[in-house]
This record gives structure tokens, sequence and C-alpha cells, in this order.
């Protein structure tokens, strides 16, 4: 009978299709290391090279989400998209990518994109109860691109925070600060390919 490792080793090879004429890589010399240590009877071994491959994995398809934040707009500037909660791993108890941006006027938006958050639920519980939502004045139902959800915003109140809900596994979230009005954010969420972005979570 085949053990975890061997059938993780056997798994992880065939899904990349390791064979003699495939282009080594840093991920694919790892699965067959991991493999000829299985062999090997080493398997310890086994198991550290397999999670090192795994790592490498999971920073690729963060590298790939990062990309699907968008560039400044005209006038704006902006920090370099970073994941928080050590990457793809952590999507099992929710992964944020994020990116915040800039101008001369000290006017920020923050983009902030959640991905099977413990939010979710809350968020679903308040749009589905509006008493929740009206028992505070600073909070209105909104809607973006079909989507919906929430936007903040105190009287004389320069900040403004809108949430949304794409499909079932994302909270989006814009925040701003020393804004007039809310609709830096919304270029910014307007920006977002949000169809790329689920795309890319379910593979």
């Amino acid at each position: 009978m085949m053990t975890k490792t061997g059938a993780a080793v056997l798994g992880l090879t065939a899904a990349l299709g390791i064979s003699g004429a495939t282009l080594a890589d840093e991920v694919t010399d790892q699965i067959e290391a991991a493999r000829k240590s299985y062999e090997a009877g080493e398997l310890r071994t086994a198991v550290e090279t397999l999670n090192f491959a795994v790592t490498k994995i999971q920073e690729q398809m963060t590298a790939s989400l990062l990309k699907l934040l968008p560039e400044p707009l005209e006038g704006w500037k902006a920090d370099a998209p970073e994941a928080q909660s050590g990457g793809m791993a952590a999507m099992i108890t929710g992964t944020t990518l994020s990116r915040r941006y800039y101008r001369d006027d000290q006017g920020e938006v923050s983009l902030d994109l959640m991905a099977d958050s413990p939010m979710m639920p809350m968020l679903t519980m308040a749009l589905s109860m509006p008493l929740m939502m009206q028992s505070n004045q600073d909070m209105k139902a909104y809607s973006l691109k079909g989507y919906r959800g929430m936007i903040e915003h105190a009287a004389d109140s320069e900040d403004y925070e809108i949430t949304l809900m794409v499909g079932n596994r994302l909270v989006v979230q814009g925040k701003g600060s020393h804004l007039k009005d809310s609709k830096p954010i919304e270029d910014y969420l307007n920006a977002l390919d949000l169809d790329a972005i689920q795309a890319a979570l379910s593979k």
C-alpha cells in the first residue's frame, strides 16, 4: 500500500507533468529530488523537499494575483503590492493582497483583496438584515459592477470605506483618507478586473 508521502510525491509529479523532456526549474527539480528520496526510503527528506516545492508554488500563485492589483491612476503614485499572512497557503484562514496609492495632496486609497475571509459571513449577514446597517448612521448599502456591499462615511469626515462581496470567496475593500468624496476609491475598484481575480483564485 502506498503511503501518504508516496502519494503526494507521485501526485505532484503527475500534476506538473515531470518527464525527461521537461525543462528543469526550481519546483520540478525539488519534486524530482523528493521522488528519489522517497524511493530511497528517506521519508523525512522527501517531505521536507516537497514542502519546499509547495512553498515555491504558493509564491508563484501569490505573485500572479498581485499583478492583478491596478497600477496607479493618473496623478497618483503607489507602493509595491504585497501579500499578508504568509502567502496563498494562509487562504485557509484568509489572505489579504493589498496595495496603497497616494498623491501629493495627502489623499490616499488602499485596496485589500481578502480571499476566504472570515469577514464574508458577517458581511452576508449585514446585507441580509437591513436593520443592522440602519443602526449605524454612517453606513449605507452600496453596489458596484453588480456586486453588493456597503459604504461607510461619517459626516464632515474625509475618510471613506467601501466593502464589496465578490462571488462566495472574495471580499474587496477600498479605504480612502483625505478625500473630498468616494470617487477615487470607486475609480480604483473599477480598475480591478474582478473576473480575472476570481478566475485566478480558482486555479
